[in-house]
């Protein structure tokens, strides 16, 4: 199968090229390597699989409209997974332009591209941000979305809206998934794990938020490639998509579902620390800090719609998890 992958440089995006073409698709990679974190960091993701016979880079922006829809003419992809994204949840308030031109324009460029070249089924990435001032636990897809705590999350919201309206208007199958807080090998340099390892390993403080009473879905990031792969690979052409029970959000008859991704296990913040504290063999200095803006205390995944409809089970527990990404970053940087 041909499949388009957009941001494959990025740190899902990668991990899930190189499954699919460990299974023998052909993969049409799209990343143009913004500067938004270490673009060695990226290079050395595609650099795993960037000779791979069956890969296809495209160097874009997908805010680049000509080079998006040059790219659909030219290769054709049968389905298409949308991982790119200007992502960062804090970083909005001081760039808050990219979020739109990459978030909402590119992912226009996208759908636009799936609907003229017939594309069997667009999976894109969502995230658990859209549930912003919900408080009920666990984040179920029945609940409202209508109160996104930052631009990062109204512009994935915007996404699944806008895949909702293309589902009904071109009976184009659309799936959204939202992540809930990926974390592994080659992950992003922004988030907590990675941060608090460099910081330990460094002999330097730590910064934990909410004095550190935050519990968080965290979701290896092998599960999450299972979860979006199981997802592309079900689709009723001809049909419906999701046959059967459609839960608020997607109550159309359009093939267009929106699910959960995520552990249904959540763990508590300090807990996870304390699991690196022993993987690293080094106890974390810890500066407590209040709350930060436009972040939530909890978050707890409802998956009970994906398993149904895929048979998806996250396998991955965090003290496994958190070891692999130890041992993965200290090859990485060579540290011993």
């Amino acid at each position: 199968m041909k499949i388009l992958v957009t941001g494959t440089a990025g740190f899902i995006g990668s991990h899930v090229a190189m499954r699919l073409l460990e299974r023998g698709d052909h993969v049409i990679g799209i990343d143009n390597l913004s500067d938004y974190y270490d673009v060695n960091l990226k290079k050395a993701r595609l650099a795993r699989f960037a000779d791979h016979p069956n890969y296809t880079h495209v160097a874009a922006d997908l805010a680049d409209r000509d080079a998006i829809e040059s790219t659909f003419a030219t290769h054709k992809p049968q389905r298409v997974i949308n991982l790119a994204a200007q992502a960062g949840v804090r970083y909005a308030a001081q760039n808050p332009h990219i979020y739109v031109s990459t978030n909402v324009t590119g992912f226009l460029h996208i759908i636009e591209g799936c609907r003229h070249h017939d594309v069997e089924h667009l999976v894109f990435a969502s995230t658990s941000s859209v549930y912003g001032a919900n408080t009920l636990m666990p984040f179920s897809e029945h609940q409202s979305t209508e109160h996104p705590l930052t631009l990062y999350a109204a512009s994935k919201k915007a996404n699944e809206m806008m895949a909702h309206s293309y589902a009904h208007l071109y009976g184009m199958a659309c799936t959204g998934l939202r992540f809930f807080t990926v974390y592994g090998p080659w992950g992003r340099p922004d988030m907590a794990l990675f941060l608090f390892t460099k910081s330990i390993l460094a002999g330097e403080p730590i910064k934990v938020f909410n004095h550190g009473h935050h519990k968080r879905s965290f979701t290896y990031v092998d599960d999450i490639v299972e979860g979006v792969i199981r997802t592309l690979d079900k689709v009723a052409v001809g049909n419906p998509l999701w046959d059967g029970n459609q839960p608020d959000p997607a109550t159309s008859l359009a093939p267009y579902r929106l699910f959960n991704i995520g552990n249904e296990q959540p763990v508590e913040l300090l807990r996870y620390i304390e699991v690196l504290e022993q993987c690293i063999g080094r106890k974390a200095q810890m500066e407590l800090l209040p709350l930060q803006a436009g972040d939530v205390p909890d978050t707890e995944a409802d998956v009970s719609a994906l398993a149904a409809a895929v048979d998806y089970t996250p396998r991955v527990s965090v003290e496994e998890g958190v070891a692999n990404f130890v041992r993965w970053y200290r090859d990485y940087y060579r540290i011993d």
